[in-house]
C-alpha cells in the first residue's frame, strides 16, 4: 500500500502579502533597547499626506508617554515614543482607520 499525502505549503501566502500592500506601504513599528529596562518605540512609514505631529500628540495623550517627531533621510518622519508601545500603536492605528492591520509590521524582541 502506497501512502498518499496531501502536499500543503504552510508558507504559500507568505509571498503574497496583499494585492494593494507594497513594501513601501508598510508601517514599521519597532522597539529599541536603551539602557537597563528603558526602551523607545519608533513608528516609521506613515503616509506623507498624514499630519504626523497630530498623530504623535494623540499617541502621547492616549498612551500617557512622551514622544517626538524626528526627520530621517531614509524613512521620512519617524515618531519616537518612550516605552514599549507596539501593541498600543497598532491598535490605535487600526481603530482610527489610519491604516489596515495588514499594513502594520511589528518588530523587536
Amino acid at each position: 500500500m502506497a501512502a498518499v499525502f496531501n502536499t500543503f505549503d504552510a508558507f504559500e501566502d507568505a509571498n503574497d502579502i496583499g494585492a494593494n500592500a507594497n513594501s513601501s506601504d508598510k508601517v514599521h513599528v519597532r522597539v529599541q533597547q536603551r539602557n537597563g529596562r528603558k526602551c523607545i518605540t519608533t513608528v516609521a512609514g506613515l503616509a506623507d499626506d498624514l499630519d504626523v505631529k497630530r498623530i504623535c500628540k494623540a499617541f502621547k495623550k492616549n498612551f500617557s508617554c512622551n514622544g517626538a517627531v524626528q526627520k530621517d533621510e531614509e524613512a521620512g518622519e519617524v515618531i519616537q515614543l518612550s516605552g514599549d508601545q507596539r501593541t498600543n500603536v497598532k491598535a490605535f492605528l487600526v481603530d482610527q482607520e489610519i491604516c489596515h492591520s495588514s499594513q502594520i509590521v511589528l518588530h523587536g524582541f
